[in-house]
């Protein structure tokens, strides 16, 4: 592949369609905005492989939602790692770049206690859950399924089958690489195929999914099992390198998967590396607070700061801007 093609499917989401097998899906290159989310921390091994992971699951999940609106998926655990956070702003007009950031909080000396535990694991017993929020005077969408199954992919496809009623299966490959002469950097990439929504589907079968939940198979009969079936066999023929590339380009790699399966491709949604923080959003968290409660985040510096933990900003405040301001309407 040219230079200026592997550029053109870098940081993009591809939407297609199986019309054969009524299935869509996305596939994801996550390249430059997987190395800034990464580069902004100095993660563990495990932690960063699920933020890795978190963000190419909200890219791909994320490029359904409308413009201007906001998905999350947070995950959050009991064990070493507490939480992983992925947030997708979609675009505010048609033909602009969406935006993606990501975050972990761990407890470090349980993590180092834990060695050698699959990633997934450290999570310990906890919720995954995808809020969407669709924009000021709406009341945000969420949903919520216990973590199961050996990674993140696992937990997404269980949830849209609990939640949501729709078979989804992912493919997912992240990793650090080093090109010939280049930079070690991070690159990401994933395959997402879910069954066109039909209706108000029920289950066909008890559940068969981790840990008694539902599974894809369980809402699938007849045709649509055997298309899916098919669909899911070509889908784990695909390599990493294929994945992840940066050698084999978005249409070449459904070509190459599912060619019989008439793949029918929409316009390809941009991504970059967006952070939503700022000042004035620290003074409006802070809007409520007393002076007391204010002076008490006084360093010995004599100033207030707060750290964006998506993007790592530093920012530092006089304490005497910030909380109820005098006829606040505060105690």
């Amino acid at each position: 592949m040219s230079l200026a093609a592997r550029i053109a499917w870098d940081d993009t989401v591809l939407p297609f369609q199986l019309d054969r097998a009524d299935i869509r899906g996305r596939v994801a290159r996550v390249d430059t905005v997987l190395d800034k989310i990464l580069g902004q921390h100095s993660y563990p091994a495990p932690v960063a492989a699920l933020v890795a992971e978190a963000a190419l699951l909200a890219a791909m999940i994320g490029q359904t939602v409308k413009l201007r609106w906001k998905l999350q998926i947070q995950i959050r655990g009991n064990g070493p790692i507490r939480m992983i956070a992925a947030d997708y702003f979609a675009p505010e007009k048609e033909g602009e770049a969406a935006r993606m950031r990501a975050w972990a909080a761990f407890d470090v000396p349980e993590l180092e206690a834990a060695a050698g535990a699959a990633p997934i694991d450290l999570l310990g017993e906890g919720l995954f859950g995808l809020l969407i929020d669709q924009g000021p005077g709406t009341s945000p969408y969420q949903g919520i399924t216990p973590i199961a199954g050996g990674s993140l992919a696992s937990c997404a496809e269980t949830y849209f089958a609990q939640s949501e009623q729709l078979p989804t299966r992912f493919s997912l490959a992240m990793g650090e690489a080093t090109e010939p002469g280049g930079e070690t950097a991070w690159r990401g990439g994933g395959v997402m195929l879910q069954q066109l929504p039909k209706g108000s589907p029920s289950a066909v079968q008890e559940a068969s999914g981790p840990d008694g939940l539902l599974a894809p198979e369980d809402f699938l009969d007849g045709d649509d099992a055997e298309n899916w079936t098919r669909a899911g066999i070509l889908l784990d023929t695909v390599e990493e390198t294929e994945l992840i590339g940066p050698h084999v380009g978005a249409e070449t790699l459904l070509t190459r998967l599912f060619h019989e399966e008439q793949p029918r491709i929409f316009d390809a949604q941009s991504v970059e590396f967006g952070c939503t923080c700022g000042p004035e959003k620290v003074v409006d968290s802070l809007a409520s607070y007393s002076a007391e409660d204010v002076a008490g985040m006084v360093t010995d510096e004599g100033v207030v700061t707060a750290d964006c933990q998506f993007c790592g900003a530093h920012y530092e405040f006089d304490p005497k801007d910030l909380g109820r301001q005098d006829g606040d309407g505060g105690e």
